[in-house]
């Protein structure tokens, strides 16, 4: 199992002191998510052969692997433009994984719930165009629903990667997102066995459950308005069963990427990396405890 560390709590740190970073709280992945200087939230990849190659000697010298490629495009649309520039946004982000010498990328499915049926349609459009990159470069990719895009349902996710019906592409489980996966009602245990082999990334973040309170948990203004509100806190500090996400793994014997996702503490970034990590390890079993 590869436990690994989500760093956009440390995008104020430059690429080599970042990696450093992950090494010093002890984690021995680093998940490359979205930063202005490498692969940008929803822009152009603004990276050279030369940073490749730096980042591969920064991460070789501080002993720390990198365990996926997370971009984040367009390419569900619904705009027809933006989807174009998102496919060619992911044909470029794809070849930099292959030049790090990484095999896995993950990401959201995106568009909007409110355009479902056009967002499905530009996706599966996209998918046309990638899948042949994706095979031809020998890069897997894993894929999570999320809150606010046209697929934000567990069930929604299954039935997608079973529609694209490719052994490489699997799922990414958020356990920041589970209120959303089943419309609030949070039950693990059948989310995780539908999923099965199919599982085989999890992200780890606690959040409050927002359909509490007759849906008035968070109170709206204006009342219908476009928007989705959850958390990416420190395990315990909200309601997520984790337990239960605990007693599945070890019951499945997950051997993927279980990567701290906490993104609320920037405040107190190492003290919050450092306790996820031993949440991480004693929850998932894992022997090895780390210091601070």
């Amino acid at each position: 199992m590869k436990l690994a560390l989500d760093p956009t709590m440390y995008a104020n740190l430059s690429l080599k002191e970042m990696v450093d970073k992950t090494a010093e709280l002890g984690y021995e992945y680093i998940e490359l998510s979205p930063r202005e200087d490498f692969c940008p939230f929803y822009k152009y990849p603004k990276v050279d052969k030369e940073q490749i190659k730096n980042l591969k000697r920064w991460c070789s010298d501080a002993g720390v692997k990198i365990s996926s490629l997370l971009p984040l495009y367009y390419w569900a649309g619904p705009d027809e433009e933006r989807r174009q520039s998102a496919v060619r946004n992911w044909k470029r982000a794809i070849e930099v994984a292959v030049e790090l010498d990484v095999d896995l990328m993950n990401s959201e499915f995106n568009g909007s719930k409110f355009n479902e049926v056009i967002c499905e349609e530009k996706f599966i459009k996209s998918m046309d165009e990638l899948l042949p990159v994706f095979e031809r470069e020998g890069v897997k990719l894993n894929l999570q629903a999320h809150p606010f895009d046209f697929i934000e349902t567990h069930e929604g996710a299954m039935d997608m990667i079973r529609a694209l019906d490719r052994p490489w592409i699997n799922l990414v489980y958020s356990t920041a997102h589970t209120f959303f996966y089943d419309d609030g009602k949070g039950d693990i245990a059948p989310m995780f066995d539908s999923a099965g082999d199919r599982l085989q990334h999890v992200l780890f973040a606690d959040t409050f459950n927002h359909k509490a309170s007759n849906g008035l948990r968070y109170i709206v203004n204006p009342p219908g308005v476009e928007a989705t509100v959850h958390q990416h806190l420190n395990i315990g500090e909200a309601e997520v069963d984790f337990d239960t996400i605990f007693k599945k793994l070890k019951e499945m014997n997950f051997d993927g990427i279980a990567t701290n996702a906490v993104f609320a503490w920037i405040d107190k970034a190492d003290w919050s990396s450092k306790l996820m990590l031993q949440k991480m390890r004693d929850g998932l079993g894992l022997a090895e405890r780390i210091g601070g």
